[in-house]
């Protein structure tokens, strides 16, 4: 790994306009619109997880045009009244996986939404997904999820994903154990990207933890970093001439920049500076446009990983002090 990047004193500045469509408000209320006519119907199951601490629910619930959307609900055991949620989103290719595997939050009080990612979870064993993703877009694909769709903001795959996330806040908060009033949204990588949409999206978040965010910046990162999940847009651009702009005009609809812009709660935000996957501007692209109040913990000599446990122990003081 190297410093490939800006220096970090420019980076604090980086502040590049967002290139959004014009009709970028009314593409998204239209999304959620046309997905708030299906009934969420969430179904709460109990689970033997084997956890005496904790209190775990199979979720289900009618997430982009009613597919039904897998969840965990993990709920510290005996805790009186109701409680502040995190609901957190998925890195890419991730699956929900087990509910012993997210036991950091209820361990510090907090109920847990853990969202499933449609189509994604069968890359890693430990991390598996049961979400299907029914919908398809039409046109040839690069493997992975970037391109799928990628011709119309209507068809692409990140739409479905988006308007999942954002009514994800809404199980939750339909949950009696679940204090409706505290709700927060975490992710890394494509969670933090997840994470950022949702708070840019839902008037029912109180604040937002996001690590490394991926789905920012999208024309930078395709010209800097040769990394995926990045790299798929670019190896699909190199075969499927013409469409450049067509692409970016889909993209410009899902940009984190956009997003931040629109999002007014509190945020805790994490950059590592040698991260090859998602770039520090990229991430510094977000921050510098969130329109509420910030902050962003540096990790100079870090990759993707970014400031894994030493991060987290910053984000629980920050839930702390949230209450």
């Amino acid at each position: 790994m190297t410093l490939f990047d800006l220096p970090l004193h420019q980076l604090r500045d980086y502040r590049p306009e967002s290139g959004e469509s014009a009709d970028f408000d009314a593409f998204w209320k239209r999304t959620l619109d046309e997905s708030a006519a299906y009934p969420l119907e969430p179904e709460f199951q109990s689970y033997d997880a084997a956890l005496s601490a904790v209190e775990v629910y199979d979720v289900t619930f009618s997430g982009w045009g009613g597919h039904r959307i897998r969840a965990w609900l993990n709920v510290p055991s005996g805790a009186e009244g109701p409680l502040p949620c995190v609901v957190h989103y998925l890195g890419y290719g991730g699956g929900r996986g087990l509910p012993h595997d997210h036991l950091v939050w209820p361990a510090a009080g907090w109920a847990t939404l853990l969202v499933d990612t449609r189509g994604q979870g069968a890359v890693n064993s430990h991390s598996a997904g049961s979400t299907p993703d029914p919908h398809g877009g039409a046109n040839p694909q690069s493997p992975g999820f970037m391109t799928r769709g990628i011709l119309d903001p209507d068809e692409y795959y990140y739409r479905r994903v988006f308007t999942d996330a954002v009514r994800a806040v809404e199980v939750a908060r339909a949950h009696p154990s679940v204090d409706p009033d505290r709700i927060v949204v975490h992710g890394g990588s494509q969670g933090g990207g997840i994470a950022q949409a949702v708070a840019g999206l839902s008037p029912n978040v109180k604040a937002a933890l996001i690590d490394v965010p991926f789905l920012t910046h999208f024309r930078r990162a395709v010209e800097i970093t040769d990394e995926d999940p990045y790299q798929e847009i670019v190896r699909f651009l190199s075969t499927q001439h013409g469409v450049a702009d067509r692409v970016f005009r889909t993209l410009s609809y899902f940009d984190g920049i956009s997003f931040a812009a629109r999002a007014t709660v509190p945020a805790l935000y994490s950059v590592a500076l040698m991260d090859l996957i998602c770039p520090p501007s990229t991430v510094f692209a977000a921050y510098n446009h969130w329109a509420g109040p910030k902050e962003i913990e540096v990790y100079p000599w870090n990759g993707h990983e970014g400031g894994s446990s030493v991060h987290r122990a910053a984000q629980l003081r920050m839930l702390r002090d949230l209450g």
